[in-house]
């Protein structure tokens, strides 16, 4: 394999391109932030650019992975946001009414009911869509708008803080010199990969995306899976809402997780997996995840405007997926595809099938 094969067969693997955006990113914040790449030790804890990327952007990843598996069926999950909200409000509520905020049987009971009203909030939106048979963007958008006012019900209105060392851990705490989110990333990933790659499950969940009506004939049951995967979402999303709680150690049934869904298909979308369902990419969607993450830290490290933050943010969303299109690359950097036979070509004859019955000939 000749150095030109091979740089064009990279270049056609599904991760090159968000793997270097991302790469670009980090390095535009070197000229601004001259010890970006540096990483300190500071009271047994790792400090730095790179960490704060990783441990900002944990929440994001988690959303990402779940919404990967819905958007692999052929759906989309708009209630992920209000999710996260619910789960941080329900948890924070539980453990102020506590007379010690620092009792472990109290903080997990706190936390086993948020998932629960998370799990709940996905079994509704499959219900919706594969029972229901709605349309996954109206059925999803009913917890999107709902489940806002219902963390808002939940907290009064108002922001809930907690002052509780076991809760404060899980988004804000650190083990083994690391943030502790990030061994809860990637435990959910590690998991996440084992059961879609090592499993028939993947491949189950890519035919219904596929094809949701052959799979059903064939004996998939296209139903439960799409339930399943709308569970393992909010699930996900309820996970992260424990992080971004305990990071701020307060619940906010307003602004908690706001608009999270739009940059998690848009990480899902980077990372390669298409809308349309069907085979879909866990790595490409945590590389996903950390692009934008990494670019709302470019964001302020370059200082962007506060008004003009989001316009910036959305060119280059659209700079990364024009990227990823074979037709642009095609057009704007002369990447020639697979040539065809040539029309001046002799037409070759199909070769006889070797188990072809001989033919008889009739003597007159």
């Amino acid at each position: 394999m000749t150095t030109t094969s091979r740089w064009r067969a990279l270049t056609h693997h599904h991760l090159f391109w968000p793997v270097a955006v991302l790469i670009a990113l980090l390095l535009v914040n070197v000229p601004f932030t001259p010890d970006f790449f540096s990483i300190n030790m500071t009271d047994g804890h790792l400090y730095g650019s790179l960490v704060s990327i990783v441990l900002f952007g944990s929440p994001l990843i988690l959303v990402a992975v779940g919404m990967t598996l819905v958007i692999a069926t052929g759906g989309i999950d708009l209630s992920v946001g209000a999710v996260v909200a619910i789960t941080g409000a329900l948890t924070c509520s539980y453990i102020s009414d506590q007379a010690d905020q620092n009792t472990l049987s109290a903080v997990f009971l706190a936390m086993g009911i948020g998932l629960v009203a998370a799990v709940v909030c996905g079994l509704w939106n499959g219900f919706l869509v594969a029972r229901m048979g709605i349309q996954p963007i109206i059925a999803t958008l009913i917890i999107m708008v709902a489940g806002r006012g219902v963390a808002q019900l939940i907290t009064d209105g108002q922001i809930i803080t907690v002052n509780s060392e076991p809760y404060k851990l899980i988004g804000g705490g650190y083990w083994l010199t690391l943030p502790f989110s990030v061994f809860v990333v990637a435990a959910v990933v590690a998991v996440t990969v084992a059961l879609t790659r090592r499993t028939a499950l993947g491949l189950l969940v890519e035919s219904v995306g596929g094809n949701a009506e052959a799979s059903r004939l064939v004996g998939i049951r296209s139903t439960r899976i799409k339930i399943m995967v709308y569970m393992f979402c909010a699930l996900c999303a309820g996970i992260a809402g424990l992080m971004i709680s305990s990071n701020t150690s307060a619940a906010d049934g307003n602004n908690a997780g706001l608009w999270i869904e739009l940059d998690a298909i848009l990480a899902v979308v980077i990372g390669g997996t298409s809308l349309l369902g069907g085979r879909f990419s866990i790595g490409g969607t945590v590389v996903g995840a950390l692009v934008i993450q990494t670019l709302t830290t470019t964001i302020y490290t370059i200082g962007v405007p506060t008004q003009t933050n989001l316009v910036f943010k959305a060119a280059v969303v659209i700079v990364v997926c024009l990227l990823q299109s074979p037709k642009f690359r095609a057009k704007v950097f002369g990447a020639k595809g697979p040539k065809g036979p040539r029309r001046d070509a002799a037409p070759v004859e199909p070769a006889p099938a070797a188990d072809a019955a001989p033919k008889m000939e009739v003597s007159r």
